[in-house]
């Protein structure tokens, strides 16, 4: 039985246009993305960037065009012998649940949607900074966090591979975190083009709202398993999946721990479904002899299954 696992992007993996080819294409595609509105649907075609770029739209925006990618990709692959697991980077983590069954899109569409909404008030009520630090131990970033931390809130909240870490935080706060760790002779540090502070502290009321938010939905068993942000462990129980989900908002994202756990199972082939090929670079990082294939228009779907098949 061969074994893969499911990679989903988050928030800026969004370009204007994206998910256009799949539609003009696909049925199954046309049939995901018409349902997720005119004005969305206009908006991830034909933009403008701005107005994409913020968090209310992005987030239904790339969840929306990642099921349109997957709806394609299991009406044509014949997964009768293939055992599957999923995970996704943040918002990609509703689209990893959504592809296994724990809910259906227009739940899921709407959920994002007011998780998008929820952290775009946070970000405008709570502002802040996000920042990469390249080539330092996680215990060093850490560190230097604690220590920026008498300026404000700083955390580190996406370990995203070895030696890529991103921190999250009040704006001075980040912006000394930064200047410790160019001290501290980090490879490079970059302030991050985000639009708030997720996945730290500063997303409690977002993650507070999300918690009276999901209480309208219910979610089924799944039919297979999805590795979740804040644990880096395998989710199959319905019970567990709310309070993961809460918690992701607030806490970090374990995505370099999560990878590793799913190739620790003897998952050997990965597959980015979605835009872009961010998810497929951290791969390479994690694990050189892993490379993943993607999907996010009907080129590299094609290419996909040609590979998937031989």
């Amino acid at each position: 039985m061969s074994k893969i696992a499911l990679m989903f992007p988050g928030q800026g993996a969004q370009t204007v246009g994206m998910g256009k080819d799949l539609y003009d294409k696909y049925s199954k595609a046309r049939e995901i993305i018409d349902l997720s509105g005119d004005m969305l649907k206009k908006i991830i075609f034909e933009g403008p960037e701005e107005t994409l770029k913020l968090t209310k739209y992005t987030q239904p925006a790339i969840f929306t065009v990642s099921m349109a990618a997957f709806a394609v990709f299991k009406e044509l692959f014949d997964s009768s012998d293939v055992e599957f697991v999923a995970a996704g980077h943040s918002l990609g983590e509703y689209s990893a649940l959504c592809a296994a069954g724990f809910f259906g899109f227009e739940d899921g569409l709407s959920m994002v949607k007011a998780r998008g909404e929820f952290i775009q008030k946070s970000s405008e009520e709570n502002p802040g900074l996000m920042a990469a630090i390249l080539g330092m131990e996680k215990s060093v970033v850490e560190d230097i966090c604690k220590q920026a931390s008498n300026l404000g809130v700083c955390e580190a909240i996406n370990f995203n591979s070895p030696g890529q870490i991103v921190i999250a935080g009040t704006t001075s706060a980040v912006n000394k975190a930064v200047e410790l760790a160019a001290v501290a002779e980090a490879t490079k540090t970059i302030i991050l083009n985000a639009s708030g502070p997720f996945h730290s502290s500063l997303m409690i009321p977002a993650s507070s709202n999300m918690a009276k938010e999901l209480e309208k939905y219910k979610f089924s068993i799944p039919t297979f398993g999805v590795y979740t942000n804040c644990d880096a462990s395998l989710t199959t129980a319905v019970s567990v999946v709310k309070e993961k989900l809460v918690k992701q908002i607030k806490s970090s994202v374990k995505w370099d721990e999560s990878i590793q756990n799913i190739i620790a199972s003897g998952f050997n082939k990965f597959i980015e479904i979605g835009p872009g090929r961010v998810l497929s670079g951290l791969l390479r990082r994690i694990d050189r002899t892993k490379r993943a294939f993607n999907i996010e228009d009907s080129m590299s779907l094609q290419k996909t299954l040609e590979e998937l098949n031989k």
